[in-house]
């Protein structure tokens, strides 16, 4: 690879990494072409990308971001690394890797380290965390029952305080007539 093709490399993966706010290295060395194959088809199908770049591209482009990846250098970036680029949910990268797995590709790929919305993640046993990590669309879900929740607690009550209302009054104007 010649010097202006490795500063290509590097400009598109810093362009990659500013416009995708999660991101996921991992490790898939051992895995047979096939094995790379299909968990290549399952991250198409989720609509993630994976792809393989050297570390040391990898660390020059994240040198051009504002954020600080040095956290990275000495742990995840070393030995055999893919990244996979995730535009959409932050959990969903975590959720393929494990899917993977759980379809008989053992402990392949191992995970070494995410970003999420520039928030670092390193090392295998973040994986469970993060796969169970709600997305901002879930949360935001959730806020928005648990506002809702009281209202209808309330207007629950209202109708049924209603009810034994017009239960109450009903009994007493047929106590009067008899």
């Amino acid at each position: 690879m010649t010097k202006q093709e490795k500063t290509q490399v590097i400009s598109e993966l810093a362009q990659r990494f500013s416009e995708t706010i999660n991101f996921y290295f991992a490790d898939a060395s051992g895995l047979t072409v096939a094995e790379i194959n299909k968990f290549r088809r399952i991250c198409f199908e989720k609509g993630v990308e994976y792809n393989v770049y050297k570390n040391t591209l990898i660390k020059k482009a994240l040198e051009t971001l504002d954020t600080n990846y040095s956290s990275f250098d000495d742990t995840v970036l070393k030995g055999f690394t893919g990244i996979i680029f995730s535009k959409g949910s932050g959990n969903l990268p975590a959720k393929v890797i494990k899917e993977f797995r759980k379809a008989g590709g053992g402990d392949k790929p191992l995970f070494k380290g995410a970003s999420i919305d520039t928030d670092l993640f390193i090392g295998n046993d973040q994986l469970d965390a993060l796969s169970k990590l709600k997305s901002k669309f879930e949360l935001i879900g959730d806020v928005i029952m648990l506002l809702q929740s009281p209202a209808k607690n309330v207007i629950s009550s209202l109708q049924s305080g209603q009810n034994k209302l017009a239960g109450i009054l009903k009994t007493l104007s047929e106590r009067e007539q008899a």
